[in-house]
């Protein structure tokens, strides 16, 4: 069962005092607050787990700080959506605002390089109008002798450059929780520039103690990606993890499924799960069309594979879009055969903006009455 407290209730406050001593002495019952913060008011949600169902709604709707009463289902019981769609599903961060109508670009490189090339790409980002991108300082890879990213060491440079061009949120896979300690370093010894957003990759998406140490720490936000061989009910528990944890400012990825039938694509692109998502959580959603497609051929149309990838879920409804971009690609040390450069960033952007624009424009239509 889930309360949902009304807005702005403090701690101190008797209503609250009142609400909480009863559920305190609820039997075989726990109680799990969590706060959500949105971009005007502060939500409190309490979670009552155990043996609920007798519990009379009405008598719990009655309790002075309650606004409302929800029943909730077993899966995804803090980030899901239990058909009330009134939940809250946007947050905001370093001056960001994400949620499910919405769409921001994170356009930049795989795995940083070399301090030209960040430069570079920042500098695009901000002569277009962007203030979020993508910088892997982290690498995860199959083969144990391929370049595994900078770590740690880049972070100061990448933290002063993204603040110098205007950079909000920088998205920055994580493998371990001492990574996060790293980044809150650099973070600090740059002066605090720029906001990151911690990701969780595809290999890390069932590596639970990750999620777990992700979780109890609010201060970032987390990009979950959609693990490449497992079931979305799987990977949309995986973000529940964090949610439990304390941390429900979570963005779902999906960034294609791993299977021969993708061919010649680095992966079956799964775009169409945008709005199953959507209905079965309060995520924002987040598209990774080239990890998706891997190759930045063009079509006949001189329309690379990416790019159609891309407008397929901006125009289903995706909330966010995590691109490949880098200067050189042939000089790329991670996935240069996916990257597209700088002198495509204003058509990418001017394409996203169309299939956004016509996205809004499908919502009308269905929201017509009949």
């Amino acid at each position: 069962m889930l309360l949902v407290l009304h807005p702005d209730t403090t701690r101190d406050s008797e209503a609250y005092r009142e609400t909480m001593n009863f559920l305190d002495n609820l039997d075989n019952v726990e109680v799990r607050i969590h706060d959500v913060q949105g971009s005007r008011q502060t939500l409190t949600e309490i979670y009552l787990i155990g043996d609920t169902k007798a519990l009379d709604q009405d008598a719990i709707g009655a309790l002075p700080a309650v606004e409302r009463v929800i029943r909730i289902s077993d899966d995804f019981r803090i980030l899901g959506r239990h058909k009330a769609a009134e939940r809250q599903t946007g947050f905001d961060y370093n001056g960001v605002h994400f949620d499910q109508d919405n769409l921001n670009v994170f356009a930049g490189l795989c795995a940083v390089d070399n301090r030209q090339h960040v430069e570079e790409t920042l500098r695009a980002l901000s002569d277009n109008g962007q203030y979020c991108t993508r910088m892997g300082a982290y690498k995860p890879r199959t083969n144990p002798y391929s370049f595994q990213g900078h770590g740690a060491e880049c972070l100061p440079w990448v933290f002063e450059l993204a603040g110098k061009y205007g950079i909000r949120v920088v998205a920055m896979e994580v493998t371990h929780e001492n990574h996060v300690r790293e980044i809150e370093d650099a973070l600090a010894q740059s002066g605090h520039p720029t906001g990151v957003m911690l990701q969780v990759g595809t290999r890390n998406t069932q590596n639970f103690e990750l999620l777990k140490a992700l979780g109890r720490q609010t201060q970032y936000p987390v990009l979950l990606k959609r693990g490449f061989g497992i079931t979305l009910n799987e990977s949309l528990n995986a973000a529940e993890y964090l949610a439990t944890e304390g941390n429900t400012r979570v963005i779902f990825c999906l960034r294609g499924m791993k299977t021969e039938a993708g061919n010649p694509h680095r992966n079956l692109v799964d775009f169409a799960h945008i709005p199953v998502v959507k209905r079965l959580t309060r995520m924002p959603v987040c598209i990774d069309p080239s990890h998706s497609v891997g190759i930045r051929d063009k079509a006949p149309d001189g329309i690379s594979d990416i790019i159609h990838a891309t407008a397929q879920g901006v125009i289903a409804g995706a909330n966010m879009v995590l691109a490949d971009f880098h200067p050189n690609p042939e000089k790329a040390l991670v996935d240069g055969p996916q990257a597209l450069m700088p002198k495509d960033l204003p058509r990418f952007l001017e394409d996203i903006d169309l299939c956004h624009h016509t996205y809004q424009r499908r919502r009308e239509i269905y929201a017509r009455d009949d």
